[in-house]
């Protein structure tokens, strides 16, 4: 019975609801989000986490596919590759391609609905359920680091911090991963570019799927665009309108 009774008090601290932060907050943590993605030093610390949500991405989709899954492995530079064994041709293969590139996006868009039933804890800890499932997969040093460092900023938030920290975390993080799904694509366009001006091998995975699909690799980069700038707009729509309402409110106090 009290086994019984601490999982029902964690279930309802994890499922439970929390009250929608004013319009003032949800803009500023977009906001913040805007500027660590836009500032190089703090993209280059950062973007650790939208790599471990790309090469997620690409694990889950190998075992949802029935692949095997051999690792993955995080670098200092931030770039990131799932090894995966199976088919070397057919929908298997192409889905783990396709899914890294759009996963920062799909789960921001995930975060943003969740936060949008006052689901802030929740949240929170279905982030950290994610990135211990991925912990499982590191196979290199710099990998477990990273991992540590992001679900250990992760938990002494969603368990020591007040539910005010809590709400202005949960909700930079879902900016932070709507607008960080859009920065890799621009970057990927970049190296691809460089590689054909000294024309090197292009190993992106749009290129990879141009030889799977005999897709051009253009088509595939458009569906990763409107895939990553529909999440981004869906989940805005889902963080913005409540909040809103909050901040019309605030301005007519105000006056």
């Amino acid at each position: 019975m009290a086994a019984l009774s601490v999982l029902g008090e964690l279930w309802d601290r994890v499922w439970g609801t929390q009250p929608a932060p004013p319009g003032w907050e949800v803009a500023a943590c977009a906001g913040v989000a805007l500027l660590v993605i836009a500032s190089r030093p703090a993209w280059h610390l950062t973007r650790n986490a939208i790599t471990i949500a790309h090469e997620g991405g690409h694990a889950v989709v190998s075992l949802l596919t029935g692949r095997k899954l051999d690792g993955i492995r995080l670098h200092a530079d931030t770039s990131g590759v799932t090894y995966s064994r199976g088919r070397d041709s057919g929908p298997g293969i192409v889905a783990t391609a396709a899914a890294g590139y759009i996963a920062p996006s799909l789960l921001g868009l995930a975060a943003a609905w969740l936060l949008a039933a006052h689901h802030v804890t929740a949240m929170l800890w279905l982030l950290l359920a994610l990135l211990a499932a991925t912990f499982l997969a590191i196979r290199n040093a710099y990998g477990v680091l990273a991992v540590l460092a992001t679900a250990g900023a992760l938990f002494a938030v969603s368990y020591l911090a007040s539910a005010a920290v809590q709400s202005a975390f949960g909700y930079a993080t879902a900016w932070f991963l709507l607008f960080g799904g859009i920065r890799p694509l621009t970057e990927m366009q970049q190296g691809r570019r460089q590689a054909m001006r000294r024309r090197q091998p292009l190993t992106s995975d749009a290129d990879q799927l141009a030889r799977l699909t005999r897709t051009p690799a253009g088509v595939w980069i458009a569906v990763f665009w409107v895939v990553a700038l529909a999440a981004l707009v869906i989940g805005a729509r889902l963080l913005v309108p409540e909040s809103l309402v909050h901040l019309g409110h605030w301005v007519h106090v105000s006056r």
